[in-house]
């Protein structure tokens, strides 16, 4: 089902799709590709919705920084300096997170209307981003598909082809609060990393790739979220074809658990600990498992490949997966 959601001041129209399946319900705006909301049970079968959001369009315009359940690209995370080399030639970039690139700059993915089409249990958003736009090379030509299972797993699956040598890294920017409400704080996380990417003062990778053992880094085994994380972990299992689970999060106050499958070699956990005063959320009322490649991996020639080529096809996907402990 989809419904008009609002209009841009251009008047763009903006639509709103539900997806339901399995006792769970996902909310996809044609803006951004945001994942509005996201609805499932706890242990005593009550529903609440799990993602941060705002219930009209006009407060994703308003507040665009926080990303909340967007599809973040042509780069996610950062790049260093605001600029990569790419077959010699420097692209220089915004630089909207000084002096760094961030998510593909001001007007990146998550502030374009997508083009939508209806799939079997979901929704297919697309557009073209242009050579040049925000800066990156080549016209590329790109899909995100969302999909339920028949378990209410949401399935977001990236495409992607280009006309000329660029860089490319996708994700989804949802943060997740499985009480519906409150601090994350208490919540349990597992990550199965036992290595991470330090970074300089900038939040830009060192290029080490170092040991979670013996550091607060180490959620090899379940334990509490806390606070003061916005890192990217190297997931143990690397690059891979078919998305593998590679995290849990776990509210013991409802009984939901959260799972994350993904084919990334990587995932950047933040703490939401510096939203805006001005959001209806405080600091902590939030967790972001963003399923990616590496940040500043551009300028990374050790860290897995952004680069996407004429001929090549990026792919990428990443399955939340929902259920209930007693």
């Amino acid at each position: 089902m989809n419904e008009l959601f609002g209009t841009l001041s251009d008047g763009t129209p903006v639509h709103r799709w539900t997806l339901e399946r399995a006792g769970v319900r996902v909310r996809v705006l044609t803006y951004g590709g945001i994942v509005q909301s996201v609805e499932v049970p706890d242990r005593d079968r009550r529903t609440v919705d799990v993602v941060l959001g705002f219930p009209d369009l006009e407060g994703y315009r308003t507040h665009p920084e926080p990303y909340f359940g967007a599809l973040v690209g042509r780069y996610a995370n950062r790049i260093g300096g605001a600029r990569f080399t790419l077959d010699g030639r420097v692209f220089p970039l915004e630089p909207n997170n000084a002096p760094n690139s961030l998510h593909g700059g001001s007007g990146g993915f998550d502030k374009r209307v997508w083009d939508a089409e209806p799939v079997e249990h979901g929704v297919r958003l697309s557009r073209v981003s242009a050579d040049g736009e925000e800066g990156f090379p080549g016209r590329l030509t790109v899909s995100a598909t969302y999909t339920l299972d028949e378990r209410g797993a949401l399935r977001i699956a990236y495409e992607a082809v280009t006309d000329a040598p660029t860089v490319v890294n996708l994700t989804n920017h949802t943060y997740w609060n499985l009480s519906g409400s409150g601090n994350t704080a208490g919540n349990e996380l597992r990550i199965d990393a036992s290595r991470l990417t330090p970074v300089d003062a900038d939040l830009i990778p060192t290029g080490e790739l170092a040991p979670v053992e013996d550091t607060r880094f180490d959620f090899r085994e379940s334990r509490k979220v806390g606070a003061g994380y916005d890192h990217n972990f190297v997931l143990d299992k690397g690059l891979t074809d078919t998305a593998v689970e590679v995290a849990e999060l776990y509210d013991p106050a409802s009984g939901r658990a959260l799972t994350v499958s993904t084919t990334e070699p990587g995932l950047q956990f933040y703490t939401a600990d510096h939203l805006d005063p001005s959001l209806p959320y405080a600091p902590g009322d939030g967790v972001a498992l963003e399923t990616q490649h590496f940040p500043d991996s551009p300028n990374r020639p050790q860290f897995p490949s952004t680069e996407l080529r004429p001929g090549g096809v990026y792919r990428s996907e990443t399955v939340y997966g929902f259920a209930v402990r007693d």
